[in-house]
């Protein structure tokens, strides 16, 4: 079977070692256009490594790129974190088409932060879909999905380096043999029954200690390590990243105690421990930040 890898960075890198290990026969790797002074995609780099031609449209909206598409003669297309749109025309031109993997059962979170949203709403169930991707955002039918739990202290890395990563790397696999032996569902979504939400973006991960602790803690782990939850104290930025649940009680912002691991910080119902940050001398543990900002009990953060 002809394969185009269309995709980038660590995931996209990783399907395309697995499709390699497995003997697969890639005759194109589409990967996003190079960005100046960034490092070399992983996935482009790994491509080039093994001779295979690497292809960087920076749209995919255009006669070329259709052509392009084309001249693969491929049997099917495996879009591995794909952020530019893709056109139907494009996407069905491979003899059986094009399935993309996205980190959410959907049709719930459709949209380009479908881990986060989930931890931030307090949820403890989430997964990943393999679908087969049309005009619409992540509305495409379904071919597979699988599911995983959120732990109540997992944050955003836990659950996408320690579950949908590698899950996702082995439902790709699991969904080009389904392709192969001819019995792939495409299954609609109910999008009624489902969600969209856009970038969690810094507006997003803002801090808001007069919601409760558990609220406060949810908007962390989502925001944990990208795009990084802040708050400010004395209208200077602070990052907050590894933290706990505490059953102090404060004002709202208030910091109620310091001790040689962390320093606490009030919410409306509740508290946050919080263990590393960064501020202006980078990312530090809580105590080096408490130390060389002198921090004590009773300032306020927000």
């Amino acid at each position: 079977m002809r394969i185009v890898v269309h995709g980038q960075q660590a995931f996209g890198r990783a399907v395309l070692e697995r499709l390699l290990e497995q003997g697969e026969n890639v005759v194109a790797v589409c990967v996003a256009p190079d960005k100046e002074g960034r490092p070399v995609d992983p996935l482009k780099e790994l491509a080039l490594e093994h001779s295979l031609p690497v292809h960087q449209p920076a749209s995919w909206k255009t006669g070329e790129s259709l052509e392009l598409m084309k001249s693969f003669d491929a049997d099917v297309c495996m879009m591995a974190y794909v952020l530019l749109f893709v056109p139907d025309a494009v996407i069905n031109a491979p003899r059986l088409g094009s399935f993309q993997y996205h980190p959410s059962l959907l049709p719930m979170h459709r949209g380009p932060s479908s881990i986060n949203w989930p931890i931030a709403m307090g949820s403890t169930r989430t997964g990943l879909s393999i679908f087969w991707p049309n005009d619409g955002l992540d509305e495409g039918p379904i071919l597979m999905q699988k599911t995983c739990d959120i732990g109540p202290d997992e944050t955003l890395g836990d659950v996408y380096f320690k579950k949908l990563f590698p899950m996702g790397v082995d439902a790709m696999m699991e969904s080009l043999e389904r392709v192969k032996r001819g019995d792939a569902p495409r299954i609609e979504q109910n999008l009624d029954e489902g969600s969209y939400e856009s970038w969690f973006g810094k507006k997003q991960a803002e801090i808001d200690w007069t919601g409760s602790a558990q609220e406060v803690y949810n908007t962390i782990r989502a925001a944990n390590p990208q795009p990084g939850a802040w708050t400010t104290r004395d209208g200077v930025e602070v990052k907050i990243y590894d933290s706990r649940l505490s059953g102090d009680s404060g004002q709202p912002g208030e910091v109620v105690a310091i001790d040689d691991e962390s320093f606490t910080v009030a919410a409306s119902q509740g508290a946050i421990r919080v263990m590393r940050v960064r501020a202006d001398a980078g990312k530090v543990s809580a105590t080096e930040y408490a130390a060389s900002s002198n921090l004590s009990v009773g300032d306020r953060f927000g």
